[in-house]
């Protein structure tokens, strides 16, 4: 429902445009992360219809590993509100790895 009709995503296995549908489905288990922390890093807002947020985020997998990773996510404004249009993730050390 906050995805635009087409999202890019860029993460370490893959990068490529998505239908907000295809994005959903890999979204299907509700309890892959846990003690989610998101900390804003920078925000650009390059046109009043347009805003890119970088942040970084560390959770627990199901399985119990920390994931630490810098995410960037842009929006945009339509007229049915704020929808999903880029996200990427890179992942970087955690403490524990």
């Amino acid at each position: 429902a906050h995805a635009d009709v087409d999202c890019l995503v860029a993460f370490p296995e893959m990068a490529q445009a998505m239908t907000n549908a295809d994005l959903a489905k890999t979204a299907t288990k509700p309890n892959r992360w846990r003690d989610l922390d998101i900390r804003l890093k920078g925000m650009v807002e390059p046109g009043s219809d347009i805003v890119m947020l970088t942040y970084e985020a560390r959770a627990t997998r199901e399985n119990g590993e920390p994931y630490a990773a810098l995410v960037s996510t842009g929006y945009v404004h339509r007229a049915d509100g704020w929808k999903m249009m880029f996200h990427s993730q890179t992942p970087i050390e955690t403490a524990s790895g």
